[in-house]
């Protein structure tokens, strides 16, 4: 009997032993560290999704943004189809640029639509690794259309982590990349009115979404800003309202006397209101002021250029065909990334259809990142 109580400590004591050392390893994987680089940090890649039925007329745009990606750094292009890919190439060719740089890759994967900002990966550094975030995508909440297909979008970030043999972590939250904004450290910026949509998260409420980003994101700050921008489909993404340009300072946009919204507009209200609410949280504000407006296809733009990217040496601005608003905004870009070469391509035809460069490509961050 003594013998067996011996044995029965012993098989108790080993699963006490199993149990504690299963919690603790349980505990190290919550607590671990996580991080979203912020777009300055060096990347390994540049992400784009080539037109196809729906963005045709974007694809000289996507030419020109291809051809000074390649120069710096590593571009992934996805197509859908042997057309497309044979269309993707003549383009580039068209301009003078190296469809087959070894910058470039080609993948043939499936997809709706030639927006990856917003339907492709989250890259989050968890500790020393780096992991893809897939959330969900439903076609900014249907804002374009019931007809407009977004299943294939959904999986691309599937896709790309099987491309990269990275790991994927699904969250089931409707929400796009353009609407995030990272200082690389411990802020995320974005608006609620997009990620509150309930035609994309419904009975989601700020308390919920802030504990999610916080969880998701491992940031310890969550700025909403709040506000629709007149005609604004995807509900007000904060990458056509607020950028970070260093972990402490944000560029915001302003109207002004020469621009449709004029400073005392909605808009106005919507941008004046988003530079009080990042100031008040402890960040430093530079207005971006929109001077002018264009005409295309029949619809008025304000030159809006905060939709830029930021790549390695280099920043892509949207243009407007505007030779004064266009020289100016590149100064000004020039003067909150010193060091980088920047480059203002038109890019009126997608900025019709919602969106500029910053909406068309996904950038991925080094696997060198150091936390």
């Amino acid at each position: 009997m003594v013998g067996l109580k011996i044995i029965g400590w012993i098989v108790l004591l080993t699963l006490v032993m199993t149990v504690t050392s299963t919690t603790n390893q349980a505990d190290e994987v919550q607590n671990v560290t996580k991080r979203v680089p912020a777009e300055w940090e060096p990347q390994e890649a540049i992400w784009m999704q080539w037109p196809g039925y729906w963005e045709k007329e974007s694809e000289i745009a996507f030419a020109k943004i291809a051809d000074i990606v390649s120069r710096y750094e590593k571009l992934h292009i996805l197509y859908h189809s042997d057309q497309v890919y044979a269309d993707a190439r003549q383009v580039m060719s068209n301009i003078g640029a190296d469809p087959q740089h070894t910058n470039i890759q080609w993948h043939p994967v499936p997809y709706d639509n030639s927006w990856m900002r917003d339907n492709g990966p989250v890259y989050v550094l968890t500790g020393n690794e780096l992991r893809i975030q897939n959330w969900e995508f439903d076609a900014w909440g249907g804002a374009f259309g019931s007809d407009i297909p977004f299943n294939l979008d959904n999986s691309v970030p599937d896709n790309v982590g099987e491309i990269l043999d990275i790991a994927v972590d699904h969250v089931d939250v409707v929400h796009e990349r353009g609407n995030l904004e990272f200082n690389g450290s411990d802020t995320v910026i974005l608006n609620w009115s997009t990620m509150g949509d309930p035609n994309r998260n419904l009975n989601y409420d700020k308390k919920q979404a802030e504990r999610d980003l916080k969880k998701y994101f491992g940031v310890q700050q969550v700025v909403f800003i709040e506000g629709i921008p007149e005609g604004d489909l995807t509900k007000g993404h904060i990458d056509g309202i607020a950028r970070f340009i260093d972990p402490r300072t944000v560029v915001v946009v302003r109207c002004t006397s020469g621009s449709l919204c004029r400073p005392d507009s909605k808009d106005a209200k919507i941008y004046d209101g988003a530079a009080e609410i990042i100031e008040e949280a402890g960040f430093n504000v530079i207005r971006e002021p929109i001077e002018g407006f264009v005409s295309h296809k029949g619809q008025m733009f304000d030159t809006n250029y905060m939709n830029w990217l930021v790549g390695n040496g280099f920043v892509i601005v949207p243009g407007f065909g505007n030779l004064k608003t266009d020289v100016a905004a590149k100064s000004r870009v020039e003067s909150y990334f010193p060091g980088r070469d920047v480059y203002v391509i038109e890019m009126l035809n997608s900025w019709s259809a919602g969106g500029g460069v910053h909406c068309h490509t996904n950038d991925q961050p080094a696997y060198s990142v150091s936390n």
